[in-house]
């Protein structure tokens, strides 16, 4: 069996690139670290020391606004010092070679990169080439995965349906695309959901995904029916190559989420969206408003959630008074 490079040589996280690799109890671990820290920001001064004195750098190679400033807000309040690096700006634009930029950072006495980049499996081959005594983060690389969101997503669900046993979910829209599906299928299996529904045209569902573990609908309101939790998704256009779909009218009109098709899923059901919402083509807003969306708690989640990840993968415990 090839080595889980993610765990040390005792098992705990050293990377956080994938959810693929980790065990039901990794996954809960991370869960139960992160309840402490949903409340930080309730606190008159919201920072714990669990990181003071640990250095951590952004290394953004693709354009973000939530996954950036919720990793440097999560950063800051467990006291580490927060290095964003203007990619744009740097030397690399200046032929210097990525390892090289690395060795210069490590160079520097850091000790977490968090990286996102339009390449699929950026994280690994950093993770591969840095130094020991240096953790990665992957903050999303191209259509690969997205780890922390998928966490965070979990996180939110959790919240909501105390458990996943007997939690039929439904993925609607851009599959094919999404780095965020495939993380949250892998999260959703190992923590045992009874069943993952995938739906969306058959030009944005990949080949063979039903060996993910998952049962591919095209009619969404048949996916909708006794459904406990909705995951919408962005439709990733600027990875389109080719005429994927007809129009954004006729998108909606087959999978944007409406009254009508929720009125398919469970009353208590929560709906969710990893954002940017295109309101009018996934969503309605009176859904991504409304009472059963848990959107924007998603996003306070995330903070919580990237919290958990950095202590853990710095080998930190969170039994602190918060």
């Amino acid at each position: 069996m090839a080595k889980n490079i993610q765990l040390d040589e005792q098992g705990n996280l050293k990377h956080f690139l994938s959810i693929e690799g980790f065990k039901r109890q990794h996954l809960m671990n991370i869960l139960d670290a992160a309840e402490p820290f949903a409340n930080v920001h309730a606190q008159a001064v919201k920072k714990v020391p669990i990181l003071r004195g640990k250095t951590i750098v952004n290394l953004f190679f693709e354009a973000s606004t939530r996954t950036r400033t919720t990793f440097e807000l999560a950063a800051k309040r467990l006291s580490a010092d927060v290095l964003n690096i203007n990619i744009n700006a740097s030397a690399t634009t200046k032929g210097e070679s990525l390892l090289d930029m690395l060795h210069n950072l490590e160079a520097m006495h850091c000790d977490m990169f968090i990286v996102r980049h339009n390449q699929s499996g950026a994280a690994h081959f950093i993770a591969q080439h840095v130094s020991p005594n240096i953790s990665v983060i992957n903050a999303g690389d191209g259509c690969h995965s997205h780890p922390s969101q998928a966490m965070l997503d979990m996180f939110t669900i959790r919240k909501h349906k105390t458990h996943f046993a007997d939690l039929i979910v439904v993925i609607v829209g851009d599959i094919l695309h999404s780095r965020v599906a495939r993380s949250q299928i892998h999260a959703l299996n190992t923590l045992g959901v009874t069943e993952v529904r995938v739906v969306g045209p058959k030009t944005l569902i990949p080949y063979e995904i039903e060996s993910l573990g998952v049962h591919v609908y095209h009619d969404m309101e048949k996916a909708l029916i006794g459904s406990d939790v909705i995951i919408m998704l962005r439709l990733q256009k600027e990875r389109m190559q080719g005429a994927l779909l007809p129009s954004a009218n006729e998108y909606y009109h087959q999978y944007g989420l409406t009254e009508q098709k929720l009125s398919y899923a469970k009353p208590d059901a929560i709906v969710m969206h990893p954002g940017p919402i295109n309101r009018g083509v996934e969503i309605a807003s009176s859904i991504a408003d409304g009472p059963q969306s848990v959107i924007l708690e998603q996003v306070s989640n995330g903070i919580a959630i990237r919290m958990a990840v950095m202590t853990q993968t710095l080998g930190r415990k969170t039994g602190v008074q918060l």
